[in-house]
């Protein structure tokens, strides 16, 4: 796979390169392959549920390729990204996919001199990369065992020109120590790996000093975020950048960049020496900046890396509904981004800390811990009775406050934070690291906010389960819990509650035993997702019941129940189908109120949408009158009803849509109704971009000998 991403890289110009793999039954794609970028740019997306507006995991669900032509697109459309990467780039998502399965995707970026598409020739290379990928992954899924997957992005090195001569090596080595301006090198993760003794002079440090760090971490006068970002800026635009660094009584110094696939060549001179043009911006940017340094501080302060990933976490936190999400985006944001290597996330429930959460930490570790009171005499309880965080730079520091407190495989730093929301604690998180850290004032600030935006999102994550539940409660309780068994016909019913992260919704559908020989089916859906089109729901349900087995006609019974909701005032307009069955004169009357129409398989296999006369919705006026329709009901034909989610999607004409559902409802072979109503729904039982409940009833009239 990486000798694929790197060909891939090389016959389309890409400066960078991430594959994904899906994980087998977890619904996440798992960052396996990078190459290009540091892992610390591309750490807000190691992990990424599938059904997450990001360009892979829409060409993903969509089987499509994605292309973003540049910074105001990717702004516009993925905003998060946007916000993270606020530069100038251009990117390809594409699905890793054979014809039975979607094994993940491959993103790659390009810098802005690239043409603002992809031409024939670069289209056909990633599709046939992508091919490979996914009978490559076929083929290692068909091992027995198959490989694991591994639990870290694999960091593919780009192809570096073939190793120079020795002698020319060292010739280029005496050429730079002559240059009267200063020269170093930094890897693609901002790392130093060459600097000449007229750069360290400039910088006032020692060269030995800086070999192996980043500029902006060894140097006090460089600690500031926009040096870091344009440093960002090179790496992911591939273009040149500069800026000019103010010091005081120092003297001021311009900074030049120049990336390439391997890393940064940076030329450092006195703004009075400069002479690369009147502006001092290097070639193809603008006026350079200039910055004036903070003054020499002990602290280390946050870098930029770190501020665009608080960014991102709290876009991502204010999107989350439930609990649930909240602790998967805590967990798989968190670890690869903000750098522990260990992660408990705890609710306060009940007087007790429970775990939802955790990362880094065997199951049996953390459930000794689980259930701890608030009270008790340990660091995760009390931080949240003081409101402070406690930071433990060593092991030691933990040992002195708490001797007997567990230590998890040799675990050498840890932060303990509280969740206080409105003033309420509602848990704590702990951080753990395998080596010493000193947690500097400017980090502990950075991870005392980021207590606080968990802790809000966990506050109002809470409030929308206890909702969702008592509304799904509601409304499970006011669906049927089975179709009893009637002479003369079979019945499967389907019902798939909205896709992960929705609301509550108002489907509904009954079968009603009218009168020995008349069977009545129904199917409705309520206007809103929440506890009032719940209960509105069960009103519905309840009215066409009573008015179905007093022997009403299908129209009549939209009618009665049309006024009811005008008695209720419920504000609110609901969509109904009603289907009698005369099982005694083979016949089927119906009638509908603003509903999607039915699809009727007759006996040899042909399937179609029924012509219903079109009725108001119910709800909207008080006195409208429904017309019923009266066609043969041959033994052997399927009566399909069904509510908008099965046949609306973004982007679908709703009337193709039924086209094809029909379609598939003719094709199918399946004896068994309950296969049929599992075929008629694959399609969005794991659709991740569905937004809509959804409900079937299938109602088949048996034959006599049957």
């Amino acid at each position: 796979m990486a000798a694929v991403l790197t060909g891939l890289m090389r016959d389309t110009g890409a400066s960078a390169g991430l594959v994904y793999l899906l994980v087998p039954g977890d619904r996440m794609l798992r960052l396996v392959l990078l190459s290009g970028v540091p892992r610390e740019i591309a750490s807000p997306w190691v992990r990424i549920p599938v059904d997450a507006p990001i360009p892979v995991a829409d060409a993903i669900r969509e089987r499509k390729y994605v292309w973003l032509g540049g910074r105001e697109e990717t702004a516009h459309r993925y905003p998060k990204i946007g916000m993270v990467l606020p530069y100038d780039f251009l990117m390809a998502a594409a699905p890793v996919a054979d014809s039975a399965v979607v094994w993940g995707g491959i993103v790659l970026l390009w810098p802005v001199s690239h043409p603002p598409q992809l031409d024939a020739r670069e289209r056909e290379s990633l599709d046939a990369h992508c091919r490979l990928s996914a009978r490559l992954l076929r083929r290692a899924a068909d091992q027995d065992p198959p490989p694991p997957h591994p639990t870290a992005p694999f960091v593919v090195h780009p192809e570096r020109p073939s190793e120079a001569d020795p002698a020319l090596a060292g010739a280029a080595l005496d050429l730079t120590e002559r240059l009267p301006v200063g020269c170093c090198a930094l890897d693609l993760d901002g790392r130093i790996t060459f600097i000449n003794t007229a750069a360290a002079e400039l910088v006032n440090a020692g060269a030995a000093d800086l070999l192996g760090s980043r500029p902006w971490e060894a140097l006090l006068w460089l600690n500031d975020p926009a040096f870091e970002d344009r440093y960002r800026a090179a790496i992911v635009t591939r273009r040149p950048t500069s800026f000019t660094v103010v010091r005081g009584q120092a003297p001021s110094l311009h900074f030049e960049l120049y990336p390439d696939s391997t890393g940064i060549s940076v030329l450092i001179s006195p703004t009075e020496e400069t002479t690369r043009g009147e502006d001092g911006a290097a070639p193809g940017e603008g006026p350079a900046p200039a910055v004036h340094a903070p003054p020499p501080a002990p602290a280390e302060p946050v870098g930029a890396t770190a501020v665009y990933q608080l960014m991102h976490l709290a876009a991502s936190l204010s999107e989350a509904a439930g609990v649930h999400d909240v602790v998967e985006l805590v967990a798989d944001q968190i670890v690869p981004a903000f750098g522990p290597d260990g992660l408990v996330l705890m609710n306060v429930d009940e007087g007790r800390l429970r775990v939802i959460g955790h990362r880094g930490y065997s199951e049996q570790f953390v459930e000794r811990y689980d259930g701890k009171p608030v009270t008790a005499p340990a660091t995760d309880a009390q931080v949240l009775s003081t409101g402070v965080p406690v930071f433990f730079p060593s092991y030691e520091d933990l040992r002195d406050a708490h001797p007997y407190a567990p230590r998890y495989e040799g675990r050498n730093a840890w932060a303990f934070l509280p969740l206080i929301a409105s003033g309420r604690p509602v848990g704590s998180l702990i951080l753990s690291y395998e080596r010493p850290r000193p947690f500097p004032s400017a980090e502990r600030a950075l991870l005392t906010s980021l207590a606080g935006l968990i802790a809000q999102a966990l506050a109002r994550a809470r409030l929308y389960d206890s909702e969702h539940s008592l509304a799904r409660s509601l409304q499970t309780a006011l669906l049927p819990h089975g179709l009893a068994p009637m002479p003369g016909i079979d019945v499967a019913a389907r019902y798939l509650p909205a896709g992960h992260g929705m609301d509550i919704g108002g489907d509904f559908y009954d079968l009603i035993r009218a009168t020995p020989t008349t069977v009545v089916a129904v199917i409705g859906d309520v206007q809103g997702h929440n506890t009032t089109a719940a209960a509105l729901m069960g009103q519905v349900r309840t009215a066409v019941h009573a008015h179905a087995t007093a022997g009403t006609s299908p129209g009549d019974i939209l009618a009665r129940t049309n006024r009811l909701l005008d008695d209720l005032d419920a504000d609110r307009f609901t969509s109904c189908l009603i289907a009698e069955f005369d099982l005694a004169h083979d016949r089927l009357r119906l009638a509908t109120a603003g509903h999607p129409p039915p699809l009727l398989r007759h006996a040899d296999g042909s399937a179609e949408v029924l012509e219903v006369p079109p009725g108001l919705l119910l709800g909207i006026a008080p006195d409208v009158a429904y017309d019923t329709v009266e066609l043969p009901w041959e033994p052997g034909s399927v009566l399909a009803l069904y509510t908008d989610g099965l046949v609306e999607a973004p982007g679908l004409d709703i009337g193709t849509s039924m086209a094809d559902l029909a379609e598939r409802f003719s094709v199918s072979r399946a004896r068994e109704l309950d296969r049929v109503a599992d075929e008629l729904t694959l399609h969005v039982k794991n659709g991740a971009h569905r937004t809509d409940d959804v409900a079937l009833l299938l109602v088949r009239r048996l034959s006599p000998e049957s």
